[in-house]
Order: structure tokens, then sequence, then C-alpha cells
């Protein structure tokens, strides 16, 4: 049969027996679903019974629950997990946002019930300091789902993307907040995805808001190059310059080196946080398949890589420093095991801290003393000396308690914690505080100061810093050294005398002959802009920036074409990424500060300011500041494009002789007026011709809209697309909400040149239609930006097939927790090319599709 003939054939059969087909359809359906819940199930698929009797068996013989309080164990055990939130401690509007969620969204929760459970007004974790931290006993599967709890959910989303608000869980704030970091302090974080743990070091170094460069840093790290990018887009989420992701094997992170007075030495953390990969036994209320997977195997088969990251994260901990281990585990394996080998291994340079008085109001078991080791079939053995030689490979001799009475009690085991999930209905989990105060056996030589200038900084004027696409050293090959009895100095010579004769003029050159292996998405490099570049003169004058502004601290991504966006790190930040860019993997680093204008020529300065960056930059601009009133700033966000003399008197007299270009919209609140915003903000603007407009992102300006009490509510658009609407005393929204200047829009088309980014066509004087902006041939779908071929869920883009890791999809904004949700690859802020820069897609329903973020400019080829 010819081609036309099996055509017509086929069109005849589905014009004849349509209906037919459809009932048949309908049987099977009801079918399946008769049968479906014949076998009890729901949804499709089998429902998971929370219970294993293993567990039980293995628990109950450990003792690590007190007598007579198993049942509520296990019954907390079976119980859904409470929802928690921590509210951002470091930024100003902290106290404004818990004051509008005790007066508002608390309150209307109030005698509220869902599903027939009532729904308790949330409490703070009495714990945590400042009251910055809650949690309610809705299950995150209700706060996403319940109609009625729709507003405060999509308030929770809203200022999660601002970062705001984290949404974490209980547990995991324990780490960071027993690390006791201080803004001066050089932290790695060494397992770090999806970074809520990242995101509390990074306020606590940014506790003092009034400096905008602390000395200290954050070097998080994964293994995994995927959740990298959702590290980024964690991080990210706080605008900080003291932040850089990297993507290594923990166990065998290498060693960095700095400039110390013009000569180098190996890189000492004052703080490692260790959190390494764990069977995760103490998620159970949230990972229900750990109920059916759980095996003493997972435990056995981890407890050495957990052993081998810890020693390293100790060899890089500097004397005095202090690192915290911890697991989501309750298995001494994992636990108290890997603690005393290390603390034996380490012949008395480590020692556990007593941090019994630290988190008043915690509940916490003490560490054990005696354990015993079981297979996966239930057989248990006490001592290593029982363990047939067949089973030698499985279990090793680290993981059973030390035989020496008096070397075990010189451990304090006891100083551990273990959080029980019924004390304080959290999950399950273990810390314990390490000090260190001398080198680690192996390296008991201290590095001495190298003869050799650094080269690198004095040639940092000049060019690229390299890029990490796939050209790291080999950084094992000399790690592994670090167990004979090498010194750090001479594994530091080594490492300098490789490269000594790749770097020329401050470009990095190949790699030694040994490189590492690397996977992943290639990146772009780094590059330091030059001093005397051209292009710094015009952006020094145009915004009158301080002498003491740190030029040399400007970096961008690409080494060709125009500079498209100028980012900023701290000058700490910069020596680690000069002198080490062979040695790692860099994901990403950097605040942007500026963004070049399109059709830059037409004005005095070629590069705007950024809104991610302003309030790094804004102490250091003396020109082009507008201060505004409250009233102002309303009008500024829900207006598009608000005329000259829509603006109070005072801002119009500051801003009329100003020529064309960006400014700074600045708010100062009055004391005298209690009522108003008591916190400040700082806006980055454009002065057009006749109005003016903002350049903020939409999450941003809908959290500055709550502060001052307006009221904003978000609906649905046909396609269930939200649009979100803002209600003002100033008036409604002049048009479509333009976000962060990359829409050409109704009055003043292209607003002078600016808002049409990267070639954006602007249709009807709009440049985004049906919302969106298509980038670089993706398809724009009814308002949400379908990045790689994939449609956007929920409001939000699912980027390379989001993957849903233990069954809980990364949906509805939000932000992975703890491993809840593996969002694969979140496109990162110019750290990859051709990807939606900040890891923020352009979803949401987004009136002008361009969510807050910038599109990808120069980490797209150009």
């Amino acid at each position: 049969m010819g081609r036309r003939a099996r055509g017509r054939r086929l069109q005849q059969q589905r014009s004849d027996g349509g209906e037919d087909a459809a009932e048949r359809g309908r049987k099977r359906s009801a079918a399946v679903e008769q049968s479906a819940g014949a076998r009890g199930w729901e949804g499709g698929y089998p429902e998971i019974i929370k219970e294993n009797k293993l567990f039980e068996h293995y628990y109950q013989e450990l003792k690590i629950v007190p007598e007579g309080e198993w049942e509520q164990f296990m019954g907390a055990l079976r119980e859904p997990l409470p929802a928690t939130i921590r509210i951002t401690g470091y930024k100003s509007h902290a106290k404004e946002i818990l004051q509008c969620l005790k007066n508002k969204y608390f309150k209307e929760l109030e005698s509220l019930e869902v599903d027939g459970q009532k729904v308790d007004v949330p409490q703070p974790l009495s714990w945590y300091p400042e009251e910055l931290a809650w949690h309610t006993n809705l299950s995150r599967k209700i706060l996403r789902k319940s109609p009625q709890l729709e507003k405060f959910h999509q308030f929770l989303v809203s200022e999660t993307e601002s970062g705001n608000i984290s949404r974490q869980e209980a547990v995991s704030m324990i780490p960071p907040l027993l690390l006791d970091v201080q803004p001066h302090h050089k932290i790695l974080d060494m397992c770090a995805a999806p970074g809520s743990k990242t995101a509390q070091l990074i306020e606590m170094l940014h506790a003092d808001m009034s400096i905008p460069f602390p000395e200290g840093f954050v070097i998080a790290n994964d293994v995994d190059n995927k959740r990298c990018y959702l590290l980024v887009h964690q991080a990210k989420r706080l605008n900080s310059p003291c932040i850089m992701v990297v993507n290594h094997d923990a166990a065998s992170i290498p060693r960095l080196q700095v400039d110390v007075d013009g000569r180098m030495e190996v890189l000492f953390y004052d703080r490692v946080l260790c959190d390494v990969p764990c069977s995760g036994d103490g998620t159970m209320r949230k990972n229900i398949d750990v109920w059916k997977k759980w095996s003493t195997l997972n435990s056995l088969q981890l407890h050495g890589l957990q052993l081998r990251i810890a020693t390293r994260g100790a060899e890089q901990l500097a004397e005095g420093g202090r690192m915290v281990y911890s697991t989501c585990s309750l298995n001494p394996v994992e636990d108290e095991a890997v603690i005393a080998a290390l603390l034996e291994k380490s012949e008395g340079a480590l020692e556990l801290a007593d941090v019994s008085s630290e988190l008043p109001g915690l509940k916490r078991m003490p560490g054990l003393s005696h354990w015993k080791v079981m297979t996966k079939d239930g057989q248990w053995f006490a001592d290593w000396e029982e363990v047939p030689h067949n089973r030698h490979t499985q279990i090793r001799p680290t993981m059973f308690p030390p035989k020496d009475a008096k070397k075990l009690q010189a451990m304090h085991l006891s100083r551990c914690l273990r959080i029980l999930p019924h004390h304080q209905n959290t999950g399950g989990f273990f810390v314990a505080v390490l000090i260190k105060k001398s080198p680690m056996p192996w390296n008991r030589r201290q590095p001495k100061l190298l003869s050799r200038p650094a080269g690198p900084a004095a040639a940092v004027q000049s060019g690229a810093t390299g890029s990490s696409t796939g050209k790291a050293a080999e950084a094992s090959e000399v790690d592994s050294k670090l167990l004979s009895d090498a010194g750090d100095a001479e594994i530091t010579q080594r490492t300098e005398d490789a490269e000594s004769d790749s770097k020329k003029d401050g470009v990095c050159g190949p790699p030694p002959s040994k490189k590492m292996k690397l996977f992943g998405f290639k990146e772009d490099p780094f590059v330091f802009i030059p001093e005397d570049d051209p292009l710094l003169p015009p952006i020094q004058k145009f915004y009158a920036l301080d002498a003491s502004f740190p030029m040399k601290n400007l970096l961008t991504r690409t080494t060709e074409g125009k500079k498209r966006q100028l980012y900023m790190v701290s000058k700490e930040l910069r020596g680690v990424l000069l002198h080490n860019s062979e040695r790692m993997k860099v994901i990403n680093t950097g605040i942007k500060v500026l963004c070049r204008n399109n059709g830059a020529e037409e004005f005095d300065c070629p590069f705007r300011l950024a809104q991610e960056g302003i309030y790094t930059l804004y102490p250091f601009i003396k020109s082009r500041i507008v201060t505004v009133s409250m009233e102002d700033v309303k009008t500024l966000l829900t207006q598009e494009n608000p005329f000259f003399r829509k603006l109070s008197s005072e801002a119009y007299s500051q801003a009329k002789d100003l020529v064309k270009g960006s400014i700074v919209l600045k708010y100062e609140p009055d004391a005298k007026n209690p009522g108003a915003l008591q916190c400040p903000i700082v806006m980055c603007g454009w002065r057009g011709k006749t109005s003016f407009r903002t350049f903020v992102p939409k999450n941003e300006r809908l959290h500055y809209l709550r502060m001052m009490g307006v009221e904003v509510t978000t609906e649905k658009k046909k396609g269930g697309v939200p649009a979100d609407e803002c209600s003002a005393g100033s008036g409604e929204p002049d048009g479509d909400v333009a976000v962060d200047g990359d829409a050409a829009v109704d009055r003043d088309a292209a607003m002078d040149g600016v808002t049409a980014v990267d070639g954006d066509t602007a249709v009807d004087g709009n440049a985004a239609m049906d919302g969106v902006t298509a980038v670089d041939g993706d398809t724009a779908v009814d308002g949400n930006a379908a990045m790689d071929g994939v449609a956007a869920v929920d409001g939000n883009a699912a980027m390379d097939g989001d993957i849903a890791v233990d069954g809980d999809a990364a949906e509805d904004g939000d932000a992975a927790e703890d491993g809840d949700a593996d969002m694969g690859r979140d496109a990162a802020r110019d750290s990859s090319p051709g990807e939606a820069a900040g890891g923020d897609a352009a979803v949401g329903g987004s009136t002008n599709g361009t969510a807050g973020s910038e599109m990808a400019e120069d980490a797209r080829p150009q």
C-alpha cells in the first residue's frame, strides 16, 4: 500500500471511529482507576508504607533514643516535616520583613483550617537568634497546594527569589551557627550544594552592612557540576562579592595559594563546613523513599568517603580554626565513628569543642561512646577482630570505637550533638565541632615564606586569569603527597615551580602536564580589567567614584569583543583567583555592578548601574544620587515611566539638571515618622528626557511595595501564567511593568536607546510579545521563557530537564533545600555560554518576561 493510500485509510478510520475510540479510552481509564483503587494506589504510584523492621531493630539495639521515648520517636518520623523559613539576617530589611510576617500574614492564618487540620500560627525557633527563623505545622505539600494559603505561599516564593527569605529545614541551620563566623574569616564549604548553609555563611560575613567588602570570603565547593549551578543560583540571591563557587571532589580539593606581603603562602581557612554526603535516614519525614531503601550497607559504603572528606577539611583548617562536621544521618558509623577515627589519626592536633552552652533552647542528645556495627543481613560485630576476613572490604577498623578506654575518654565523644525528630518536631541530625590545636601529624613542618616574589600580583593590570575550561591543574597528584613526610612549604614550592614558566604578563598559560579530568559545562574566563583601560575613566567621572574605589577588582567574562558586563570581587577573592586559576575549576564568582548601554555612544558613560550590585557600589558613588520620598518610591515601582511632575518637587529639583543616563534613587527613613518604612532603599534608575525609570527586578519590586504596606495581589491569566498587580495609593501601573530595562515600552520607545538590550526587537513599542522576549531562538511561550526547549512549570523555567531528587520536584518557586530537589542545571549568571544570566530565568508571568535578570550578554559568544 502506498503512502497516500495509507494516509487516506488512516484519515477515514479517524473520522469513522473517533467516537468509538474516545469511548474505549474512557473505559480503559475507568478500569485503570478501579484497579489502582483496589490495590490502594494513589496517583498511579504504590503508597509507601512507613515501616522498616531492620531500621527499628538497629536503632533500638544502639539505644540512641532515651528509654520510654521510642514510640514518640517513631511517631514523629511518620509525620510530615513542618515547613520552616529563615529571614535573611544581614539585610537591613530583616526587621521590616519580620514585622510584615507577624502583623499581616501570620494573623491571617489564625483560626484557619486546611483539609480538616487546624493551622497553628507559626512560632519562632527558640534557639535561633533574633527570631529570624520560624516553623509551622503545615507541611510543604499543603503549603504549596492549598487555595486558602495561596497568598502566604506567593509571599514566600517572591521573597525567596529576592533573597530575603530562605525556606530551609530547621536542623540544617545549626552547623553555620556553630561555626561562629566573623566578617574577617576565610571559609571553605566543602559539600555546599544546594546552598542553604552557604547562604547563611554569606549572611554572617555581611553582618555589618556598612562594610561593602568584608575581609573574609566563602569558597563553596561541590563535586557535582550540575548542582554547582543550583549553588550559584542560591548564592546569587544574596548579591555578595565575597563568594566563589568551585567544582572539585571534596576529598581531594586542591590547596590554594595567596600572596602575603609579596610572597606566596598556602591558604588555610579560619572556618570549614564539612556537611558530608550521608545515608540520610534523618530525612525520613520528607524523603519517604528512605523507609523502603534503608539499609546499614549505605552507611558502611559512605564511611570511608566521609572520613576522607573530613580529613581533607582538617588539613586545610588554620591553627585555632573551627571545623563543623555534620550529617543528616543518625547512624554512629557515619557520625561518631568518623569523628573518633579523625581524632585518633590527628594525634592531638584536633579536639572536640564543648558547645553545650551555645544555641540555648536547642534540645540535643550527647554523642555515643560505644556502638556496634551491623551488616545488611542483620549480623552484629562489636569489635574489628570479630569481623571475618571475607567482610574486611566492607567493614573497616575505623568503624568501631577505640579499644583503649583512656584514649576513648580523652576524645570526649559526648560533646557531639545528635538531634532527634520528636524532641522539637524537626528532622534527625548530627553535628560535631572540632578545633585545630596544631598541624596534622603529616604536616608538622610549617609553611615558610618563599623567597620568590609573587609574580601575578605585580602583573594584575593585564589580561585574563585564565579559563578553568578543563585546564585546571591536577591537584590530587600534589595532595596525595600530604600523607608523606613532605611539609606544606615543599608542596607550595613544587606547585610554584610547576607554573613559574607558564605565566607571562599576568595571563595564565597552559597547566602542568598532569591535569585533572574535568566534566560538565565549559566556563568562560575571568578577566581582570587593567587599571589603565580606557573604559574606566568615563565611568569614574560620570559617577564621581571615590578615590578609594578598587578599580583593579573589576572583571569581565570575555577576552574578545566589547565588555558588556562588569563584575566586582573583593580584594581577597581577587588574589585567590589570580594565583589559583590553573589548579581549580571556578564556576562563578563576582557580583554584577555595571552593564553596557545599548547605543552607548549617545551617552557620556557607556555603562549603567546594575541593581544586583548597587549596595556594593553605592558607598563609592558621589554623583547622580536622587533622594526620594516613600510616595516617590511607590510611584516609581508601580508606574512604568512616571513623568518628572509625578514625583515630589524635591526629587525633581535634584534630577532636572542631570544629563540623561543612569542614576541612583535613594530612600532614607524618617525617624520622626514611625509609620513609614524604617529601612533605607537604594535603587538603580534612568533619567530620561521627561521621565524616570527604575531598573529593579520584579520580586525585589514586590518586596519593597510590601514593606511599604502596598497590597500586592497575584491573579491567574489565561494559560495559568501569574500576573502581578500592584495597587497603590499613587495609582495603578502604567502598562507593562518593565523589569531591568530589557523591554522597550509604549512611552519613550527604547527609552533613550537603553532598554532594548542585545538587539531585542521593539514591537508596537514593546519588546516582548506575550510578555516574553525570545532569547537566542528559545521560544517565548505565554509569558514564560522556554529555556533549552523545556516548558516552564508553575511559573518557574524548567531548565535542561530539572531532575527531581527524592521524589520532590523543584516547583512553585521553591528553592531546593538540603537535597529535596536538584534543579539539574540552573542557568548560572554569566557562568555558562548561552544561558540566562544569574540563574534567574525570565519566568513567572513577569509582564515583560524578564523577571529581574539580564539576558546572557558577555557570557554568550558575541
